[in-house]
Formats: C-alpha cells, structure tokens, sequence
C-alpha cells in the first residue's frame, strides 16, 4: 500500500490506541511501544485483515490483546519489582492535569482489569456496550454488569466532589 496510507492510518489511530494502551499497562514508555508493535505487526500482516469490522476495531482489538500480553510479560512484573523496592514513583500522569482528574484516573487505574476495561472504553473511546462486547468477545449484559460494578467501586474510593466531576465529564 502507499506510504500516504500508512501516514494517515498512523495519525489516525496512534493518540487513541495510546490512551487504551497506557489504561492498560499504566506506563507510557511501555505504552508507546505496544502501540508500535501494533502498528508493525498490522503492516506485516495485512492481508490477514478481512475487513468484517472497521481497522480502528481491529488496530484496537490488537492494541488491548498486546496490552494483556504485556501485563503478563516477565518485562512487566519485573519492572513492578524493581519499582517496588527502589520505591521509584511513577511519573503522573500526563493525561489529565487537574488534581481531580488525576484522581478520579487513579481511581480508574486501580480496578482490577475486567472492571476498568468497559470504564475506559465507553467514556475516553466512546464506545457503546454493544461495540465493547465485541471488543472484549463478552457478552453485552456481563459488559453492562462489569460497568455498573467498576462504577460503585469508584464511587467508594473517590471523594464527593470528584464523583460530580466524573459524573459531569461523562455525561458532557
């Protein structure tokens, strides 16, 4: 294919499969490079794409299964290792800025995955339940389920202020 349908595929895709990736893998070091890998892996493989959904669900799909893999790398639980007893904090997060906001995504960050997955793809993708279900490969009322449930756990852990902001944002 054309190198100016790769650019346009990259700028396309690349901020929002870097935002998944780093909700997954809390590293954006490590998130760039999944997102790469993604985008390597795609140009190598194309023809194997048969276009039963569109590329951004594909590129996606993609981006959360390397994400997975990740998590499971001896890479990760290394680096996990080493941060623990170096005490090393983590950069914050660049993603959101207002103390809040910064709040209310380490709130997000610290649900376990299968309740952080549909938090974060239906308010920072957009995605509807039906669209996460394929996704995810579940199905639409357990998507539904997991939500309902990462949204009390939430509501537990942030203060009440922070609950409005997050309700406003998800709303807006």
């Amino acid at each position: 294919m054309e190198e100016s349908y790769w650019q346009a595929l990259l700028q396309q895709h690349t901020q929002a499969l870097l935002h998944i990736s780093f909700l997954y893998v809390k590293d954006w070091h490590a998130a760039e490079d999944i997102v790469q890998d993604v985008f390597v892996k795609f140009f190598e493989k194309q023809e194997l794409f048969r276009h039963e959904a569109s590329i951004a669900t594909y590129l996606t799909r993609m981006t959360i299964n390397r994400s997975k893999d990740y998590l499971k790398s001896f890479r990760y639980r290394t680096q996990q290792l080493t941060n623990y007893f170096t005490q090393s904090i983590s950069t914050p997060n660049t993603l959101l800025v207002k103390e809040e906001q910064l709040a209310i995504a380490d709130a997000i960050l610290a649900l376990p995955l299968k309740y952080r997955e549909p938090i974060i793809l239906y308010f920072y993708q957009n995605k509807t339940f039906h669209d996460i279900s394929l996704l995810l490969q579940l199905p639409e009322s357990t998507v539904h389920y997991r939500f309902t449930q990462a949204k009390k756990k939430l509501q537990q852990q942030i203060t009440a202020t922070e609950w409005e902001l997050f309700n406003y944002e998800s709303n807006s």
